[in-house]
């Protein structure tokens, strides 16, 4: 099984843009596809996990949602940096549809996309990370059991101090830095 960094995407890969369902409003990060293929190249499978709530509040659907991942394999699969899979969250307690207005195992922090995406891919969570531009994702990571990173992207700009009980490997200020750290953190660069 090989390890996998599970990525945030709003704010950590593409710009923040509050519900993103239009897919030409998808702006990477110039860091994102250097990042990918280091990470890649070291042997990490790159799986992206995104809490999507615009679905249950009846902004846009699923299919929006997989029109922005259909762009966003457009924009980073010349570079060789293309996901190897995404995993979203459609659902929010409070949403306005009913069928997705639910407390679920997926939405982030909880850890169901990142055991999800272990089982499809046969991943090894422990050797993982997690990276984001919230203090969710690391949560995420925390209770996933892999390790998490908070960048200074998006709504990670203005973040410090991590929430009691969260424990944060790293605090970067872009995916640039958490694949640096991430590769640092291994041996030679290889997963291990």
């Amino acid at each position: 099984m090989r390890p996998a960094v599970f990525l945030d995407r709003d704010g950590t890969l593409i710009e923040e843009r509050g519900y993103l369902h239009d897919p030409d409003r998808v702006a990477l990060f110039p860091a994102t596809a250097p990042a990918i293929v280091r990470l890649r190249a070291a042997g990490f499978a790159i799986v992206v996990v995104t809490n999507q709530a615009g679905v249950a509040r009846g902004l846009f659907g699923e299919d929006a949602v997989r029109r922005v991942h259909a762009r966003l394999d457009a924009l980073l699969g010349p570079a060789g940096a293309a996901p190897d899979a995404y995993y979203y969250c459609p659902h929010h307690p409070d949403g306005a549809v009913e069928a997705y207005r639910r407390v679920c195992a997926c939405r982030k922090p909880a850890p169901g996309m990142i055991e999800r995406a272990a089982r499809d891919l046969g991943l090894d969570v422990v050797r993982s990370f997690v990276v984001g531009d919230k203090w969710i994702d690391v949560e995420l990571a925390n209770r996933a059991g892999a390790r998490g990173m908070l960048v200074r992207t998006g709504y990670g700009a203005d973040a410090d101090v991590p929430p009691p009980g969260v424990r944060v490997e790293a605090i970067v200020p872009t995916l640039a830095e958490a694949a640096a750290a991430i590769l640092a953190a291994t041996d030679s660069g290889t997963p291990r």
